[in-house]
């Protein structure tokens, strides 16, 4: 089972062995979660100057951030779903901030591989609904990551 994953590299500096790990990762993640075969979504590396502008755009908030996921699914006021067996599901974007994930590596002392994860796990799982804006939603959801970052060997040290 398999999902299809569409990566963009902005900055021009992600390595393809960390293309390679996020396309594992989220690989794994779809196989814990019961992502249907054929799921689309996108990956994109950015710089912490074009995050920060997508931030102030999008989210009203004037700074860089690590990671923003735009589910496709979610649907707007007067919009009606389109299902159909044939049509895959497009989850939507994870973008991730090379900058920040360099930054956050150093400042929690593991490696660059482990924060990468992390940051894409995190946005994935935004796109299958999950949420931390209350305690309860924060405590599943972190639950969730650490399980599958462990299971696919990039746990904590």
């Amino acid at each position: 089972m398999s999902i299809n994953i569409d990566f963009l590299d902005e900055t021009n500096e992600v390595k393809e062995k960390h293309i390679d790990l996020v396309e594992k990762l989220l690989q794994h993640t779809a196989t814990v979660e019961n992502v249907h075969e054929g799921t689309e979504v996108s990956v994109t590396f950015v710089t912490n100057e074009a995050i920060h502008e997508i931030n102030r755009n999008y989210r009203d908030k004037d700074q860089p951030t690590d990671v923003i996921s735009f589910a496709l699914e979610e649907l707007g006021e007067g919009e009606v779903e389109i299902v159909g067996e044939d049509i895959p599901r497009v989850l939507g974007d994870i973008i991730i901030s090379v900058d920040r994930t360099k930054e956050q590596a150093e400042e929690y002392g593991h490696s660059f591989e482990r924060e990468l994860g992390f940051l894409a796990v995190h946005g994935f799982l935004h796109l299958l609904g999950y949420d931390h804006m209350t305690p309860e939603d924060e405590k599943v959801m972190f639950g969730k990551q650490d399980e599958i970052l462990s299971s696919f060997g990039l746990g904590r040290d």
